[in-house]
């Protein structure tokens, strides 16, 4: 009897070992399978979660770019974005319809009252051009909106020769145009109808290249030695001078939010202030980090 004991306690102890290796064993394999299926080890990316952007039309190609890269780090958090301007931006963090207003402007008095969080994540300068061979090289703010909105049509009215100016613009829904027309112009002031109107880059500079008498506006990044660059209110256009905020035709690129984020907004947030999100902001703008 005790031997027939003695050989059941045996064979339930080498069952149990025969188990327990074949869990291990399962174990492992499982997790070379998950691996191999594409699935991250835990304490990878963001494990899900939905993240709203809403605002300016001037960031949404912008944001669209970031959000791609992101959720291909991520591929389980789903990042929309929407246009709608930046009030639109500010409304919905506001209230809350989207995690992330966005806004290609300062906030307004009032709207400083909503508190909420600024993050600013590029800066966009935009550089008033001429022809190299014009021998004005600097306006004022108040001189450069004049000339755009024909009030001042010659150049002898600022310190030009006596010239009838060319005004060459961007086409309607151009980002650049929108915020050249809202941090020069205004509400108060439109552009010239008589204005030449281009739609690219490349073709305003060829236009001012090819006129002396012409003027035009372009982002920074894209001036070079083919058009002139004009100090605005004796300064010279440049990223330092737009960081700093002493070259007043640029603007922010705002990310709004309110109260505590979640940990997929927060994340995407970081991603675009990481390097690698702001080596994609400075493709287009002027990176912040």
């Amino acid at each position: 009897m005790k031997t027939l004991i003695t050989n059941k306690l045996r064979v339930a102890l080498l069952l149990a070992v025969i188990l327990v290796t074949l869990l291990a064993v399962a174990g492992c394999d499982g997790g070379k399978s998950s691996e191999k299926n594409g699935a991250k080890p835990a304490g990878g990316s963001i494990t899900g979660g939905t993240v709203k952007v809403a605002g300016s039309t001037s960031v949404q190609p912008l944001v669209e770019e970031l959000a791609e890269a992101f959720m291909d780090k991520n591929p389980d958090v789903a990042v929309s974005v929407q246009g709608g301007g930046s009030s639109a931006g500010v409304e919905a963090a506001k209230t809350g319809t989207a995690q992330v207003g966005t806004s290609s402007r300062e906030l307004k008095a009032e709207e400083k009252g909503y508190d909420l969080t600024e993050t600013v994540i590029a800066k966009d300068g935009i550089a008033v051009v001429v022809n190299s061979a014009n021998q004005v090289s600097e306006l004022s703010m108040d001189q450069v909106k004049k000339i755009f909105s024909g009030e001042i049509k010659d150049w002898s009215e600022v310190g030009g020769k006596k010239s009838p100016i060319t005004v060459v613009v961007r086409e309607e829904g151009s980002g650049t145009r929108g915020a050249f027309q809202e941090i020069v112009l205004g509400n108060s002031a439109s552009l010239i109808s008589s204005a030449i109107v281009q739609n690219s880059t490349g073709a305003i500079k060829t236009a001012v290249t090819k006129d002396i008498n012409a003027i035009g506006f372009i982002s920074l990044g894209s001036v070079d030695d083919t058009v002139k660059a004009v100090k605005v209110d004796g300064v010279e256009p440049s990223e330092a001078a737009v960081l700093d905020g002493s070259y007043k035709i640029s603007r922010p690129f705002l990310f709004l939010t309110k109260g505590e984020t979640d940990a997929a907004t927060k994340a995407f947030i970081d991603y675009v202030l990481s390097e690698e999100g702001q080596k994609i902001v400075s493709e287009h703008y002027i990176k912040v980090k």
